[in-house]
């Protein structure tokens, strides 16, 4: 009896494997061979060559606005130069020639037409009336000293109780208007505005001295009248003397002197009243 039982129960497992064997064999059975992955991997390679194709014609003609690599390229070489570093061309080298040539250019005193040296050679002419004068040196249009002298004429003027500054200038610009007209007219060569306002604020300077006694005493007597006509034909010897040096004017000296002696009287005038 448990021998039979033993047979039944094998024969029951050989069928149950005999099922799972064809179970496996249908679930896995399928129509797919190596030919037909060939034929699909051949099919895969042929779309992917048409579509690089298509996508090299469209990279040779890209949109206007697009940015391509191939101008990236042009433009690096067009650039010459390095990165902060920029190149240079024939204007900038000339620019950096001329800032290299500082060195050379004459001092800010000169370019602006300061000459301490010369303005001191022009006091001492003044000051000395028979020193022979420097034609080149007095024809030169130097207004600083005459300011200089100008504002110390007003200076002294006002520590002697005058206000005259606007008298002072008023009667500087007329004068100079009238002598150059009439430099011009006896002179050849001619004259300038400046030579001419320089000429006569130099020669201001004995006005000065004037001026500056007359915060010491007062000039409305005999001895300032004295003072003042000593200081009038100093001043307009010393200016007739420049004008005939630097005009060429020999033998018109005293002709030059009279109206230098009728300006310079105006100054003597608001220096003693």
């Amino acid at each position: 009896m448990l021998i039979k039982c033993q047979r039944e129960l094998a024969i029951k497992n050989q069928e149950k494997m005999s099922n799972f064997e064809q179970f496996h064999c249908d679930f896995y059975q399928s129509n797919y061979t190596i030919d037909d992955q060939e034929e699909d991997y051949n099919s895969y390679e042929s779309n992917k060559n048409l579509c690089g194709s298509r996508k090299s014609q469209r990279g040779e003609q890209p949109p206007a606005g697009a940015f391509s690599p191939s101008e990236m390229l042009l433009s690096s070489q067009r650039y010459m130069g390095q990165i902060l570093q920029p190149t240079y061309s024939p204007n900038t080298l000339s620019h950096l020639s001329y800032t290299d040539g500082f060195d050379e250019e004459p001092p800010l005193l000169e370019e602006l037409g300061i000459n301490f040296e010369h303005i001191w050679q022009k006091t001492l002419t003044v000051l000395n009336p028979m020193k022979p004068a420097d034609g080149s040196i007095m024809n030169e249009t130097d207004l600083t000293g005459p300011l200089i002298f100008c504002l110390a004429l007003g200076g002294t003027l006002l520590l002697a109780g005058k206000v005259h500054f606007g008298y002072v200038y008023g009667v500087s610009a007329i004068g100079c208007l009238a002598m150059h007209a009439l430099l011009n007219l006896m002179s050849i060569p001619g004259v300038s505005h400046g030579c001419v306002a320089s000429v006569l604020g130099y020669c201001l300077l004995p006005m000065v001295i004037l001026s500056s006694s007359a915060v010491v005493f007062s000039l409305q007597g005999t001895l300032g009248t004295l003072l003042a006509l000593f200081i009038i034909g100093w001043c307009s010897l010393s200016a007739s003397k420049i004008f005939t040096s630097a005009l060429a004017m020999e033998g018109q000296q005293l002709l030059i002197a009279y109206p230098c002696a009728l300006l310079y009287g105006l100054f003597a005038l608001l220096t003693v009243f």
